[in-house]
Parts: C-alpha cells; sequence; structure tokens
C-alpha cells in the first residue's frame, strides 16, 4: 500500500488503527497453491488465530480457503463467516471434553493432541472420525515461544507414545482419517521440515482410512527489506514429490494439508499510530505513540522486529529513535532505530501487522483496542469499530449500591 493511502486512512478513522491489504493476502494464497501445483488434492485451512476479524475471514473463504481453529468460539466465527463444517479443522490444546464434543456436534474435523481425551473422546463417539496431532521432536524455527515440535512442547502426542495410541485406536475402534503436526514458526530450514515430515509419513502407514495428512505450517516471512524466508517454491517441488509418492505407496490419493496463518496475512497488516511526544533524555531521544503493547505485544512478547516507517515525513533526514508507547509499563517497540525525522502529530506506520497483532490486543490501562480496515479493491472498508468506554464497561456489574452506606467502624465516625 502506498503511504498516501495510509495517512488518508489515518486521517479518517484515526489513530491508532490496523490496516489490512485485500490484494497482499490474496497474492500470499496463490503463491502458497502455485507451490504445491504438482499434488492432486491441496488444502489450505487458514489459522484463524491469526487475525480472526470476520471479513477476513469471509475474504479468506471466497478465496477456497478451509479453516483452522483452535478454539469453540473461533469454529462459531468460521460458520457464522461462510465456511461450511466440512471445510473447519478444530485442533485444540489441554481443552475439556465437553468443547470437543460441542465442536463435534457442529459438524467439524475434529483433530486431538493427547491420549487422554483420545481415548475418552473414541469411547463415547467411536464414529466420528478425527485426526491425531503428532509432536515429531523437531525443533523448527529459532524461538522456543513460536517452536511447539520440540520435545518439551506441550502440543501433540509423543512420536515415543506411538504403540499406546495405537493401543487406544484399536480398543475403541474408532476411526482415523488424518494425522497432522505443527512444528511452530519461522521454518527457514526445508531439510528439517522435510525430516519432520518423513516422520509424519511413518507414523501414517500405521492407519489405513486417512483422507489427509496435514503439515501445519510455520513458512517465514521478512521481516524487513532482504530478510530471509521460507522458500515456498523450493519446499512445493521436494515436498510434493514426496507426497505424490507416499500416496503411490499408500495406494491412495490423499490431500495434502497445510494451515497457513502468519504466512497469509503477516505482510498484508499496518499498524498506524500517532506520535504523541518526543522525548530527549541524557542518552535517548523517545518517539512516544499513542499505543503500547495492550495492541501490539509481539516485540515485548517474542523480541520481534516491525519495521517503523515516518510516512508522514518520508524524504526527511534519518535519525536514531527508541519508539515506545503510552502503556505504564515498558513497551518498547524498538530501540535505537533509523527513522526519518520525526515531530509531534507524524503518523509512524509499523510493518507486518497482520498476524497475531490485533488478536492479541488487551485493554490494560483501561485503554481501548482500535479500529480494523480493510483495503479492498482500492477502497478502505472499516471492518471493526474503534472501541468506546461502554465497551470498557459492558460486562462489568454496577455494584454502586453495596457501598451506598459505609459503616462508622469503618470511617472511624
Amino acid at each position: 500500500m502506498e503511504a498516501t493511502s495510509l495517512l488518508e486512512i489515518a486521517n479518517t478513522f484515526g489513530a491508532p488503527v490496523y490496516v489490512y491489504d485485500a490484494d497482499k493476502i490474496t497474492s500470499q494464497y496463490h503463491k502458497l497453491t502455485r507451490a504445491f501445483d504438482q499434488v492432486e488434492h491441496l488444502r489450505l485451512n487458514y489459522a484463524a488465530k491469526a487475525l480472526s476479524n470476520l471479513s477476513i475471514l469471509r475474504l479468506m473463504n471466497s478465496l477456497g480457503s478451509g479453516l483452522d481453529t483452535v478454539s469453540i468460539q473461533e469454529v462459531k466465527l468460521g460458520l457464522l463467516a461462510g465456511f461450511s463444517p466440512e471445510s473447519i479443522i478444530y485442533t485444540p490444546n489441554g481443552v475439556s471434553l465437553e468443547e470437543i464434543e460441542e465442536a463435534a456436534a457442529l459438524g467439524v474435523q475434529i483433530n486431538i493432541d493427547n491420549l487422554s481425551i483420545l481415548e475418552q473422546f473414541g469411547n463415547k463417539h467411536p464414529d466420528i472420525p478425527v485426526c491425531i496431532r503428532i509432536n515429531p521432536h523437531v525443533m523448527a524455527g529459532g524461538n522456543s515461544n513460536i517452536s511447539v515440535g520440540h520435545i518439551d512442547s506441550k502440543f501433540g502426542i509423543s512420536i515415543h507414545q506411538i504403540p499406546h495410541l495405537l493401543r487406544i485406536v484399536e480398543l475403541t475402534d474408532m476411526r482415523v482419517n488424518g494425522i497432522h503436526m505443527h512444528t511452530g514458526s519461522d521454518i527457514l530450514d526445508i531439510d528439517v521440515f522435510l525430516y519432520a515430515s518423513e516422520i509424519l509419513f511413518e507414523t501414517a502407514k500405521h492407519f489405513k482410512h486417512l483422507e489427509f495428512i496435514d503439515f501445519g505450517s510455520g513458512f517465514k516471512v521478512p521481516y524487513k527489506k532482504g530478510d530471509i524466508q521460507t522458500n515456498v517454491e523450493e519446499l512445493g517441488k521436494k515436498l510434493s514429490k514426496r507426497f505424490n509418492a507416499f500416496c503411490k505407496e499408500y495406494g491412495k490419493s490423499l490431500t495434502l494439508t497445510f494451515e497457513p496463518g502468519k504466512f497469509l496475512v503477516s505482510e498484508a497488516g499496518y499498524f498506524l499510530t500517532k506520535v504523541n511526544v518526543v522525548k530527549q533524555t541524557t542518552s535517548t531521544v523517545f518517539a512516544q505513540v499513542d499505543s503500547g503493547f495492550n495492541h501490539l505485544i509481539r516485540p515485548m512478547l517474542y523480541g520481534a522486529k516491525h519495521e517503523i516507517i515516518n510516512i508522514s515525513n518520508p524524504t526527511g533526514r534519518e535519525r536514531y529513535y527508541s519508539i515506545v508507547g503510552y502503556i505504564c509499563e515498558t513497551d518498547t517497540f524498538g530501540s535505537n532505530r533509523r527513522i526519518r525525522e520525526i515531530t509531534e502529530g507524524d503518523i509512524l506506520t509499523f510493518r507486518n501487522a497482520g498476524a497475531y497483532c490485533f488478536t492479541m490486543a488487551s485493554n490494560y490501562n483501561s485503554r481501548y483496542r482500535p479500529a480494523e480496515v480493510l483495503w479492498y479493491k482500492g477502497k478502505a472498508h472499516l471492518i471493526r469499530e474503534r472501541e468506546t468506554f461502554d465497551d470498557i464497561l459492558k460486562n462489568q456489574v454496577d455494584t454502586s449500591a453495596l457501598f451506598e452506606a459505609v459503616p462508622e467502624s469503618v470511617t472511624g465516625k
């Protein structure tokens, strides 16, 4: 998107505001499908947790995507957005059997990642097909917070527990129609991913009624010019060849499934903030914006680095600034960043703000969550209104009557 369009959005809808470019989301979706065009059956299930606004879900549905969900609420959002139940896979972690049964009653694909729930569900509902999530014990990416396939991860059933898993399946006579893994985000080494895939193929051989194999996702996207990223074209060629060979060996054409989230929406997102104060200390120049980790927590939580651009002064001389927020905590978005000269009132844009940004926002310090705008076919469409004080109070119960008369023993009178 052009800086002029972003500035116009900030002027029209105010700041802070999230903006999503539908054209970029669409191009990323087609980029991934082209990379695997040698596979007969391919299914992309968009990971709703990355960005769950209903308008984004409707866009994904229009592209032909399925939906990957991790909560009953995301399942219901998907249905409301127009996804058919059979195009939704439900992959929770640590939820109750009751929630899984609620999702199953809605007709979505169930994906189970622990032996206890698998046995309970199989005993009660042997006729409902399930997918099983495997932990391949493979570390993908360099950050343990977003790598979920390692041996100490809470996600998935360990490959060392396959004998126990098979015993449960046999005793309950349940039907397993899918095998799944997700090693984590920021995958760079394709060979490591292919190694984990071989573990999944070996596991799949134990099940005779599979319909699909889900390889998760976690493809890395660039966060700055020249940044490294997952080579999906190379991965497409290598994994497609191996997948087709496995299907031939298995004796059945299966569906190759991915659950991309960040890959589809991260680069499409822009977070626009206004500079409240430029503050110089003895060692640092701070640009303090009208936001904080209540709106964008990834830099503080994961150490994520978002490129920050002063779109109000694109030709100014570059200076060094630390970009910080207005929260009563340390909420540093970037330290000593080289940015075009900043003055109070300027609009700064944070790039790669489409994935795990608004969805992780909160009302900390009783601040409002920002508006969301979709840039679609050259026009800005408001898809979420900015919160108001009424939203802060919405679910709070009026207890003022409890405190109308204060006992004398408390006041001392």
